[in-house]
Formats: C-alpha cells, sequence, structure tokens
C-alpha cells in the first residue's frame, strides 16, 4: 500500500508550567503526520519525543521525516530506525486507522467486541509538586476525582514527607494516591519513603530510581518485597523489549505506559495482556492526536482497569490541541470526537 505523507511541527506552551525532579518544562515540542491511502482514506499520528524516556530527538525525527519524501509505502515504514521510537509509533497509529477505515468500509468489524468496550475509565488527578498540590488537591476532590498523583522528588525528601500527611489529610476516606519521583531518589531516599507509605493509602511510588541508577533492577526487584507499597515502572519503559526485559526478572509491580514513547504500542500492549500485568495508561503530554491512539488502546485493555494517567488537561496555552478534559471519568464518546483535522488545520 502507497500513502501520501504530510507532516507539520508544533510549538506548545503549557499553561502552567510542568515542575518535575528534572526542572521545569515549558514547551511540548513534536509533530503531527498525515497519511493518506489511494482510495482517499485517511490516517492520523504524532510524532512525540521526550529525550529524557530514552526517544529520539526531535532533530533526529525531522530528519528522517525529510528522507521519507512525499509518497511511502508500508513496507518503507517498517524499515525505519527502530531506535527512532516515537517517529515509529505514530506512523504504526495512523496506518492502523487506515485499516481500520478499511475494514469498516467492508463491515469486517467485530461487533462483539465492541460490545466489550467501556463507555468510561477512571482517571487519575494530577497534582503539581510540593506546596501547590495542597490548594489543587481540594479542588479536584470537589470535582470527583479519588486518585490522585503528586509530583515528589522535587524538594528536600524530609520536607515532602512533611506535607504528605497535609495532604491526605485533605483526600477523602477511601482515596488512593500516587507519588511518582521521576527517578529522583537514591536506594536510601526510596527505603524512607517505603517506611513512611507502609500504612498510609499509597497506591504505588512511581520510578523511583533513575533507570540508569546503578544496581537499579536488583535494588527494586529486592525491595518490592520487603514492603507493602507497590512500585510502578516509568522511565523504564520505552522499548518494547523493556517489557520483556523486567517481566522475565520476575517484576510484580505494575507498568506504567506512555504508547506515544513505544516503537509499537500495540504490540507491547499485547505481551502485557500476556503477562496479565498490572498497568496504568498514562499521557506523554502530547497533543490531542496521540493522546486518542493512547486511549482506543486503553480503552480496550482486558485487564484490571487502573485509573488512567491523563489527568493533564487543560494543558496548552491553545487549548485546540487538548484531549479530554480530565474529569474523574474520561468518556469513550469524547475520544471518538477528538477531530485530528482541527488541529492540522491550525499548524498550517
Amino acid at each position: 500500500m502507497n500513502l501520501k505523507f504530510e507532516y507539520r511541527r508544533y510549538h506548545l506552551p503549557f499553561r502552567v508550567p510542568i515542575r518535575t525532579a528534572r526542572g521545569q518544562w515549558l514547551v511540548r515540542e513534536g509533530f503531527i503526520l498525515r497519511l493518506e491511502s489511494e482510495d482517499g482514506l485517511v490516517g492520523w499520528g504524532e510524532i512525540a519525543p521526550i529525550t529524557d524516556f530514552g526517544s529520539e530527538s526531535l532533530e533526529a525525527a525531522q530528519s528522517a521525516c525529510v528522507s521519507l519524501g512525499t509518497f511511502v509505502s508500508v513496507e518503507a515504514l517498517e524499515g525505519i530506525d527502530p531506535n527512532l521510537v516515537c517517529l515509529r509509533s505514530g506512523f504504526r497509529a495512523a496506518v492502523q486507522e487506515i485499516y481500520r477505515l478499511k475494514a469498516v468500509a467492508k463491515s469486517e468489524i467485530n461487533t462483539a467486541k465492541l460490545t466489550q468496550i467501556p463507555e468510561s475509565l477512571s482517571v487519575a488527578a494530577l497534582l503539581p509538586a510540593a506546596v501547590p498540590a495542597l490548594g489543587i488537591a481540594p479542588f479536584k476532590v470537589e470535582q470527583g476525582f479519588r486518585t490522585f498523583k503528586w509530583k515528589v522528588g522535587v524538594l528536600n525528601p524530609l520536607d515532602e514527607i512533611a506535607i504528605l500527611d497535609d495532604l491526605l489529610a485533605v483526600l477523602p476516606t477511601g482515596s488512593r494516591l500516587r507519588l511518582d519521583a521521576n527517578g529522583a531518589w537514591d536506594q536510601r531516599t526510596l527505603e524512607r519513603w517505603l517506611k513512611v507509605c507502609a500504612d498510609r493509602p499509597i497506591e504505588f511510588i512511581e520510578q523511583p530510581l533513575e533507570k540508569n541508577y546503578r544496581g537499579m533492577q536488583d535494588i527494586l526487584l529486592n525491595i518490592q518485597n520487603d514492603y507493602p507499597t507497590a512500585i510502578a515502572l516509568d522511565e523504564s519503559l520505552c522499548h518494547a523489549h523493556d517489557v520483556s526485559f523486567w517481566s522475565n526478572l520476575g517484576w510484580k509491580g505494575v507498568y506504567v505506559i506512555k504508547p506515544s514513547l513505544f516503537a509499537d504500542p500495540y504490540h507491547v500492549v499485547d505481551q502485557l495482556s500476556h503477562l496479565n500485568a498490572r498497568v496504568v495508561f498514562s499521557s506523554a503530554l502530547e497533543t490531542a492526536v496521540g493522546a486518542r491512539t493512547a486511549l482506543h488502546l486503553a480503552f480496550r485493555w482486558a485487564g484490571e482497569p487502573l485509573a488512567l494517567g491523563f489527568g493533564v488537561w487543560p494543558l496548552f496555552e491553545d487549548a485546540l490541541f487538548d484531549g479530554p478534559i480530565a474529569y474523574p471519568f474520561l468518556m469513550r464518546k469524547d475520544v471518538e470526537r477528538i477531530n485530528p483535522e482541527a488541529l492540522w488545520t491550525a499548524l498550517n
């Protein structure tokens, strides 16, 4: 199948800078790509690299797009450098959409499977780092959220631990709190936090150690059996082989996956399904185009439905590029209403 290929670059300031253990993030950059088949069917994808996760750079992605030219074949796309994970992810999404549209046109869609897809999924509310979380949390509670994600690893651990109980005090009974360290801690800090969390309603601690931290795999594998609080992998998961690597080691914790950062997110989801893994589908702070692909996968996940990590919107200064606003439940009909053509036109 030969396809017409176009792409447009975006540079989108965040409404509020994203503060993590790595500092402030002011602007999201990436590409929207468009593929059109010879019979006029259009598929959309997004290239949204995050080099800290091990993806390619924007420059590498753009260079590859230029080299592909105006017309590409599916076979040529399969031959793209496997290290260009976000580029491959965007193309995979667009090609899958064209195949799906062809199946719809031929009435080959499995309607029985469609009836098994839930109408809504719960969402975790994203709380800012440090003390500002105390001001935002009551508002999120009032909206109806009961799962929350708090960015840690920004302040001194003792200061953040002191804030933790104040934060838990404003959350309703039965709420769950996730702690996201973005790889900011060392082993000693992780153990201190695990002791603190042991008798508190912490759902899991996300990526406590940097993925290149010396002995990280052994530390996490051993420590997960010593404390009741689960640990989740996030930045450690970027390539398909990462899932195989951790599962072969005997990982029992949570897998946080950002589909936009996998070369073939469909294959990764199949891997995790066969493992009966606990999975959180999470945003890579991409636009609505990439989020649309990720959420399609989330709604079709057959495993335990953990709250989505898509409590990020409103995210951009230009709200056109946001996905569905993050209320406590994300509706499938709102995902289906995402219109990639509108974003594409706005970038012209």
